[in-house]
């Protein structure tokens, strides 16, 4: 018996060494090192993870420009909101290819949820940064002071179990990158369970980022303020991830390009046309039902003040007009008109959740009393970005996901 169990052990460590040996082999750079991005970040990524140490151990008096008046700042207006509504393309990909059946859109599936999965890792996992007693960020799992009908803990719970959930529906990539034929047929085999599960839990968490500033009336503008913010945050998050797609996609489309099928390269003019064409009827619901919103609150008149004026900046040019360019470039199938209209878009994301954060929010305060990012919690934001790009990087040069996944696997498939 002892000797059947050291001949198991045995075949253990062997194929333990052989993947410890293909992983080390993985580690290897792909290309060469001395890239203008790979000069520019490394730098950026040293500094920035000193700076990151630093707030840990000298808290945020030292490292931010917070206060009592303004407690959340860039890396939660930045960093966790605004990346977060930027992932929402991985939970409204996943619906329009697994459950509405739109097959064209599966070739970007894969980089678009790994672009989703990290970005919760890196953004979402941001938030402990934010945190004063950033050792008791694990308080926020189970309620402790403050409750399980807590916001913040729906949110926590969402967050984790939809950082779990993209994590599956990324599996298969990882599975073929490993040669586990059998795993990979038993975890295709989850996906659609794991986008359905992971749909219902974006429509909680998208709106719970909202649902955090209902709480905010007589502090936030009365423009941005309604009860309806967490159907905003939601919807706006859908077209933000869209535009993503298109941004990301465009250039990873010409860093990868040796990566890319013929067939695929030929498909993606049309791929990236039908992303505006849903991505304009989603704006569209969104900018109505934000003026909708006005009216109903009888808040029109604060349009001719000056936050009046940069409201409408926000969902007139950030929202209707990119808008009106998806549909001309939809008609006229220019690809340019599409990317800028995307840009556009997705500043107009950007500006919206930092004004509920701290642009709009105590808006009556004087300037010398309002809240600015200090120049550590910008550099560690770029850090933190940095990072996400070079593991993205990565993770696509060594699995499938711009490229065709093996035979073997797309036989799976099949059956």
């Amino acid at each position: 018996m002892s000797s059947v169990n050291e001949e198991i052990g045995n075949v253990e460590i062997k194929n333990f060494r052989e993947f410890w040996s293909f992983f080390r082999s993985e580690l290897k750079p792909k290309g060469p090192i001395f890239k203008p991005f790979n000069i520019i970040s490394a730098p950026v990524i040293v500094i920035g993870i000193g700076l990151i140490i630093y707030r840990l151990i000298a808290g945020l008096g030292a490292t931010t420009n917070l206060s009592q008046e303004f407690p959340w700042g860039m890396w939660i207006g930045f960093d966790v909101i605004v990346g977060v509504a930027f992932a929402g393309g991985g939970y409204t990909l996943a619906f329009i290819v697994y459950i509405l059946g739109m097959d064209k859109f599966r070739p970007i599936l894969r980089a678009t949820v790994l672009n989703a999965f990290l970005a919760y890792v890196f953004y979402a996992g941001a938030i402990i940064l934010d945190i004063g007693r950033w050792w008791n960020g694990a308080n926020a799992f189970f309620g402790i002071r403050y409750g399980v009908s807590s916001v913040m803990f729906i949110v926590a719970w969402h967050f984790l179990l939809y950082m779990l959930t993209l994590g599956l529906e990324f599996s298969p990539a990882f599975a073929e990158w490993l040669g586990m034929k059998r795993l990979r047929k038993i975890l295709g085999a989850a996906t659609v369970g794991a986008v359905i599960f992971g749909v219902m839990l974006s429509i909680h968490h998208q709106s719970g980022l909202g649902a955090l500033f209902a709480m905010t009336k007589g502090k936030l503008h009365p423009l941005w303020y309604t009860e309806f913010i967490p159907v905003l945050f939601f919807i706006s998050s859908m077209f933000a991830g869209l535009c993503l797609i298109i941004f990301e996609g465009t250039i990873s489309h010409k860093v990868f390009e040796f990566q890319i099928e013929e067939e695929h390269h030929k498909a993606y003019p049309d791929i990236v046309v039908g992303l505006a064409r849903i991505s304009a009827g989603i704006m569209f619901a969104y900018f109505f039902l934000n003026i909708f919103m006005v009216h109903h609150d009888g808040e029109l008149v604060l349009l001719g003040t000056p936050m009046g004026y940069w409201y409408l900046t926000e969902v007139i040019g950030l929202v209707l007009i990119p808008g009106l360019m998806f549909i001309h470039g939809v008609q006229h199938k220019n690809l340019f008109i599409i990317r800028v209209a995307a840009v556009l878009a997705l500043i107009g994301i950007v500006v919206n959740r930092l004004n509920c954060v701290f642009i709009a929010y105590k808006w009556n305060l004087p300037l010398a009393e309002r809240y600015y990012p200090y120049w550590i919690e910008v550099w560690i934001t770029l850090t933190i970005i940095f990072i996400e790009i070079w593991v993205f990087r990565w993770i696509i040069n060594r699995m499938a996901v711009m490229r065709k996944p093996p035979e073997w696997a797309a036989a799976l498939e099949r059956h």
